[in-house]
């Protein structure tokens, strides 16, 4: 069965020109097309020369938006000992040691950051299978393993985001939320930008970055013209 597409969407879809927007003018009609009936994230989707079932062309790594996401990020942390105390002063919203790997076995999943430190990691893997499929698993890569958990946790919260390409290439992650100003979210879109430029795999070949679309949540693919977006200055998408 075919799905129906809705008048709204429909109507969206009008005002997107089939070609690569700059980047400014990309996010402005992100800004424009957002009119479902609840706040919208900013998504990008970014189709990248890379194929991730060789080790050596796997994208995984964080980006710190320096505009935030606009989301309330809820840390839980998993450490024993005078690292329980840290985590709570540090500001995580739950806290615990064995018996927190318990109640996530038994289904709570009242958090969207899962930091442990490296001792805990041996018990921590049983729940590799609960997880992982979540891209909650706490890894070194992310900086979700880690004894320094005061900083973790204030980077977490402060807008720090998690991501890593899919198996056919492509990243997709949200870069905010589209009632940012269009300035805003081009701040953030540069810093992913240049984070994944910066952590490109050791074995990607050829053209590296092949497109980039930006979309509200429920809203068009709008796509962006990548190469102006790379020569662009900090400065001028601040």
């Amino acid at each position: 069965m075919t799905k129906k597409i809705s008048r709204r969407v429909q109507e969206l879809r009008k005002k997107v020109e089939d070609r690569p927007y700059e980047p400014l003018e990309a996010l402005k009609l992100l800004k424009e097309t957002a009119t479902a009936k609840f706040p919208e994230s900013a998504e990008a989707h970014i189709r990248l020369g890379i194929d991730p079932k060789y080790t050596d062309q796997q994208l995984r790594t964080t980006v710190a938006l320096p505009k935030g996401t606009g989301q309330v990020v809820r840390v839980a942390v998993i450490a024993r000992g005078e690292k329980v105390t840290e985590a709570t002063n540090g500001g995580a919203d739950i806290v615990g040691s064995e018996e927190l790997i318990t109640e996530i076995q038994n289904g709570m999943m009242d958090f969207d950051r899962l930091i442990a430190t490296p001792d805990m990691m041996p018990q921590v893997a049983k729940l590799g299978r609960l997880l992982g499929p979540r891209g909650l698993m706490p890894s070194p890569k992310g900086g979700t393993v880690t004894f320094d958990l005061a900083q973790a946790i204030q980077e977490f919260k402060a807008g720090k985001l998690e991501f890593r390409a899919d198996r056919t290439g492509i990243v997709h992650v949200m870069f905010g939320k589209a009632s940012f100003s269009a300035e805003d979210l081009l701040v953030n879109l540069k810093s992913l930008q240049e984070t994944i430029d910066r952590n490109r795999p050791s074995g990607a070949k050829g053209r590296y970055w092949r497109t980039m679309y930006v979309s509200a949540t429920m809203g068009p693919a709008i796509e962006v013209e990548i190469n102006i977006l790379r020569d662009m200055k900090v400065g001028e998408a601040a």
